[in-house]
């Protein structure tokens, strides 16, 4: 089980209150208003609001910049209390075995 699989299935975890808390900050009438400012496609909220699709990184960052309510006032409001994040170690090998200083290279031969 993943970490955003875990996460919606906390009891708390309420992905609707955090968007419909949006919404109501930032005077707007509905969640294509929020899709705009957000700058995110319509159909991405629609998927945070029925739990296909977690709240990423970048989203959060951004309603943070539109709303100037911090990350963690953010996480609060979808119900997200957990103290701490892991991030897979797989988010940091090369990709299909490249090595790292392989894909750096930017030197051509003259």
């Amino acid at each position: 089980m993943n970490e955003s699989t875990k996460l919606a299935a906390l009891p708390d975890y309420d992905p609707n209150n955090l968007l419909d808390s949006l919404i109501d900050k930032l005077s707007l009438k509905n969640d294509a208003a929020l899709s705009r400012i957000l700058e995110v496609a319509p159909p991405v909220i629609s998927k945070i609001r029925h739990r296909r699709l977690p709240v990423g990184a970048s989203l959060l960052i951004r309603m943070h910049e539109v709303s100037d309510l911090s990350i963690q006032e953010l996480r609060a409001l979808m119900g997200d209390r957990r103290e701490k994040f892991r991030i897979s170690d797989k988010q940091f090998k090369p990709k299909d075995g490249v090595e790292v200083e392989e894909s750096l290279d930017t030197t051509t031969e003259a």
